[in-house]
């Protein structure tokens, strides 16, 4: 998998095709979430999330995470056109899989639009370690899409799902082809769902996550 291709587009085809809805969905508890020291970002990809971390939580060390190494440079550039110092962020080439973290925890674990990207055999392996990376008093973050349980707006979303899906897999050999939900993966590593608000007919959703 490798979104490294897409990179110069993908800022663009993103604010073409979804407008701000999916930069809403980043940012929905960046406001209500207490300040974090350390902040994990993990698949951010082309760096609008960043941004509004970097804006937002001036004080906190950020490690960003991606597979993508021309998605890095893009939110790098981000930084640069936002006139937002880069100092305070370690940027890390990596596949999530295969990384080797050091010893430091994080008080924010932010994984938007990233963990339907993996199978479910890989979310089993990935999710666990992600959250021995957490301190105590964690906080997780995610926003990314969902299935309505039934009506129209379930037809509606598993179409747009199912495009989505073979696009991605045609353009980054993406692993998954389709949606999993991670709740009970995320409650068995000890964290408990505190807030979801959903938006786009049930096809989107944002998540706060509170380490138990």
């Amino acid at each position: 998998m490798s979104f490294d291709t897409l990179a110069p587009y993908y800022r663009w085809m993103e604010l073409i095709l979804a407008g701000g809805k999916l930069q809403r969905c980043r940012i929905a508890f960046l406001d209500q979430i207490p300040r974090p020291k350390n902040i994990l970002l993990l698949g951010e990809g082309h760096g609008r999330g960043l941004v509004e971390y970097c804006r937002r939580f001036a004080d906190a060390q950020i490690t960003y995470v991606d597979a993508s190494e021309r998605m890095l440079a893009q939110a790098r550039r981000q930084l640069a056109r936002h006139n937002l110092k880069a100092s305070r962020v370690e940027f890390i080439h990596a596949d999530i899989l295969n990384w080797l973290p050091s010893s430091k925890t994080y008080d924010l674990i932010v994984t938007n639009f990233f963990l339907d990207c993996f199978r479910p055999e890989q979310l089993e392996q990935m999710i666990p370690r992600i959250a021995d990376l957490s301190a105590p008093d964690a906080n997780w973050l995610i926003a990314d899409f969902q299935i309505p349980p039934a009506g129209l707006r379930r037809i509606r979303s598993r179409l747009i799902i199912w495009m989505l899906y073979v696009f991605f897999r045609m353009t980054t050999r993406l692993a998954a082809h389709k949606l999993i939900k991670p709740d009970s993966l995320l409650e068995k590593a000890g964290f408990t769902l505190h807030r979801r608000i959903e938006s786009e007919w049930g096809l989107l959703h944002s998540d706060w996550w509170r380490k138990r």
